[in-house]
């Protein structure tokens, strides 16, 4: 909001020029009704000249406009009510500009936070991002901001306004007769207790519901793209009733939020109407007694009465700023989360490699796993060799490959390329020099083109053709009716497995990379495209770094160097015939694991 500062401004000096003319209009009252309740009328200059010898406006009515004013009293009624006109006409300008001015600023605050929390989103640590789960965050970006931008909404677009012309019939019933107006302050305190009270509960309420709706994310999320896998296995209804679970769970929070809103106003009705009520006992006393007119009463009462009716939203207000607070707080702590080490731009940029990567004791454990899952790794590949990992599910060898681009920390241990700690260097520098391709192959939504070129700089035409061509995509894009301008839809679900694999291959090549990282990228092709694809895959990795983990005989046969790993640990590392001698580990991995090429 601080970055609209003009807009801002503009929006509190239009509520306030809108709030003046109602005060106005409400101290115009009083001469009205005198010159009504008054048998023939009083002429305007005599109400005038009253007011300034009681000192009720400080004397500051210049006796020169006073002179100029109507002595007829109809006239001067006809006076002050074209004046109250004009008035509201100006007070409905300035509260339309007060509004237009607040509702930019809510909106481009929101447009902005948004924007910031999804940057921030992207330069988390990876390993935050999988303990909370995608969908929470999701929830925070979407769901928490528009909660966030009503409270903004209420706080500056309606509680102002109302705030402003609360104060605007207070000063009115100031200057008629403060006496009667301070009276009135007696339920103030009762007022705060209510309000502050119930908006504790609200705000504990809202943050709960809050989160039952990031399930809600969740579960459908899982749903729906596990859509499939639901199918097949006839789990529609246990899927269903998951979802009615949380729903139910999120509807039980929200009615908590709602027992305190719709508590909250009667309240302060019923708060309202004891002090009115006391309040007209006291006047009614003091016109019997003759210290307080009629006239002077209906206009306090009437200006008190707009106070109150400006200020009366404001308790739904305050639930609404209330609300949003829950959704505020989720919001900050997001945007106060650590992020991602080595994007500081001060740190060096890392050469391209051309030497060696080591693992020098390295562990990793996840969060609440019950072991590690890398447990003292030390390993030294040099440049331009292929490694294949190998292993029982579990045993480490796609978070051993991880580390590699920094998409997890080790929390003990050091990994150097070329004789450089990693955690030295740019982690951008870092990972522009690494191709990944991985058995979940991730597409987006746009063309196939767009997919290819994703996150290379300089991707002319020329190259994504290559890199399609020698990845083998080219033959099946080429027959799609739009061929490379065709869409891959959402998640690529509009390809078959083997196609999408391609595709990742082929922006792997297209980043001309010096670390080429395959964790499982044939799993998904048949045995013949599996074939071409090694084929590229060897082409294209000679010169360079290739780690691979492979499920594959041929894969692990053609490696320069195998590694076998089990439980976190590195337990035999070498040729494919020196492992079936002496490594019992693999020799059961070759029986069991490895398919036949």
């Amino acid at each position: 909001m601080l970055r609209d500062r003009t807009a801002l401004a503009g929006a509190v000096a239009f509520a306030f020029i809108s709030a003046g003319g109602l005060g106005a209009g409400l101290v115009a009252l009083k001469p009205i009704l005198e010159n009504i309740m008054t048998p023939g009328g009083r002429p305007l200059p005599e109400i005038v000249s009253e007011f300034n010898q009681n000192k009720i406006v400080d004397g500051r009515v210049p006796q020169g406009l006073i002179d100029a004013l109507p002595t007829d009293p109809f006239q001067g009624v006809v006076l002050l009510i074209v004046g109250l006109g004009l008035l509201t006409v100006i007070g409905g300008a300035a509260n339309f500009l007060h509004v237009y001015l607040s509702l930019t600023v809510v909106q481009r605050t929101v447009t902005r936070m948004r924007r910031d929390l999804f940057h921030k989103v992207v330069r988390l640590p990876l390993k935050d991002v999988v303990v909370e789960g995608p969908s929470d965050t999701i929830s925070r970006i979407v769901n928490d901001t528009v909660a966030v931008g009503g409270g903004l909404s209420a706080l500056v677009s309606k509680a102002l306004a109302q705030v402003t012309k609360g104060i605007a019939g207070f000063v009115a019933a100031l200057v008629l007769d403060w006496r009667l107006t301070l009276v009135s302050l007696v339920v103030a305190p009762l007022l705060y207790t209510v309000i502050r009270k119930l908006g504790k509960k609200i705000r504990r309420a809202s943050r709960a519901a809050l989160e039952q709706q990031s399930g809600l994310y969740a579960a459908t999320s899982e749903a729906l793209q596990g859509l499939r896998v639901v199918k097949v296995h006839t789990t529609e209804r246990y899927e269903a009733g998951r979802f009615h679970r949380i729903n139910k769970e999120a509807m039980r929070q929200a009615l908590k939020v709602r027992t305190a809103r719709a508590l909250a106003s009667p309240l302060v009705e019923v708060l309202t109407i004891f002090v009115l009520g006391g309040l007209s006992l006291i006047a009614i006393k003091a016109i019997i007694d003759g210290e307080l007119d009629q006239a002077g009463f209906i206009a306090v009462l009437g200006a008190l009465g707009a106070a109150g009716a400006s200020m009366k939203p404001l308790t739904g207000l305050s639930n609404d700023i209330q609300q949003a607070s829950a959704a505020a707080e989720r919001v900050m702590s997001l945007m106060n989360a650590a992020p991602e080490p080595g994007h500081d731009p001060e740190l060096e940029r890392l050469g391209r490699h051309e030497s060696t990567i080591e693992f020098k004791d390295v562990r990793f454990s996840y969060p609440n796993a019950l072991r590690p899952a890398l447990d003292g790794v030390t390993l030294r590949i040099e440049h331009g060799e292929t490694i294949a990992v190998v292993g029982p599910n579990g045993c480490g060898k796609t978070t051993l490959l991880a580390l590699v681009p920094r998409l997890f920390e080790p929390q003990e241990g050091v990994i150097e390329i070329d004789g450089r700690d990693i955690v030295s260097v740019s982690v951008r520098s870092l990972r522009r020099q690494i191709g990944v391709v991985t058995q979940e192959t991730v597409l987006f939504r746009g063309t196939i083109r767009s997919n290819i070129a994703y996150g290379a700089e300089n991707a002319t035409e020329a190259r994504i053709l290559d890199a399609a061509k020698r990845a083998r995509a080219d033959d099946f894009i080429t027959k799609l009716p739009k061929g490379y301008e065709t869409s891959v839809g959402e998640q690529g679900l509009t390809l078959s497995g083997g196609q999408r694999q391609r595709l990742a291959i082929a922006r792997a090549i297209l980043r001309d990379p010096a670390i080429l990282i395959l964790d499982e990228a044939t799993s998904m092709i048949d045995a013949d495209s599996e074939a071409k694809i090694a084929d590229a895959v060897a082409e294209f990795s000679a010169g360079r770094t290739c780690l691979i983990v492979a499920h594959r005989l041929s894969t692990v046969v053609n490696a320069d160097r195998i590694v076998v790993m089990d439980a976190g640990k590195i337990v035999d590392v070498g040729r494919h015939d020196e492992l079936l001698d002496r490594c019992e580990v693999y020799q059961l991995i070759a029986r069991k694991q490895l398919v036949p090429a």
